[in-house]
């Protein structure tokens, strides 16, 4: 099955490439989630919009890239959520969380979807999540989760 992607998926590609996936992950996910959108002559129209959009949010270069990933290597980033007692959250913490605290911080504004999270973080403390700054550059990034 042919599909056109609308937004990056993990894996695959990002918004406006064209995929070649199974017929059942493209009915059954991609198609009723929004990620993506059949291939046809119309859309092909709408590919370039697409591209267009996605030109605009990426970090124009390299350069920009392993600078703005050496800017968030040193900072200190805080994520305040709800605990119990030994420190088990209420919850856990997501993407959005790590985005908006690392905004906080004083850093770039991020996306949540190029934040990968090793696991579900559960537990207050230090944890390590990865950042894709660019598709060739990566960063890691420590987070502090304390309790609120």
């Amino acid at each position: 099955m042919k599909l056109i992607l609308t937004q990056e998926v993990t894996g695959l590609g990002s918004s406006g490439d064209t995929v070649e996936v199974k017929g059942g992950y493209g009915r059954n996910y991609l198609l009723p989630r929004g990620l993506a959108i059949k291939a046809t002559r119309g859309a092909e129209k709408q590919v370039d919009s697409l591209r267009r959009a996605r030109a605009a949010r990426e970090v124009r270069s390299l350069d920009e890239a392993q600078a703005l990933a050496g800017s968030l290597s040193g900072l200190t980033v805080r994520v305040p959520a709800r605990a119990g007692d030994g420190g088990r959250l209420f919850g856990r913490v997501t993407t959005a969380d790590v985005a908006a605290a690392v905004t906080a911080a004083g850093g770039p504004e991020l996306d949540r979807r190029r934040i990968d999270l090793p696991s579900s973080i559960k537990t207050t403390g230090q944890h390590t999540v990865t950042v894709r700054v660019h598709p060739e550059v990566t960063t890691q990034l420590v987070i502090d989760v304390v309790a609120a």
